[in-house]
């Protein structure tokens, strides 16, 4: 019972995290354009998830909000 909640725990902040890192490197590539009509935005989704799994996948190192 006790993994059960530690995983539940681990996955909210590991999604929260995710979510974060995909929010700021959408805010950053759209930054990268001089003018909102210019913005790529295949790159900017395909940059987003991209990090998305990133930081899922450094979460699985450990994530100092669980322990």
């Amino acid at each position: 019972m006790k993994d059960n909640e530690y995983m539940k725990k681990w996955m909210r902040a590991a999604a929260i995290r995710a979510v974060k890192t995909m929010a700021q490197t959408a805010i950053a590539t759209i930054g990268a354009s001089a003018v909102l009509s210019a913005v790529d935005w295949p790159v900017v989704v395909s940059a987003s998830v991209l990090s998305g799994v990133l930081s899922l996948l450094t979460s699985v190192a450990g994530l100092p909000e669980v322990e």
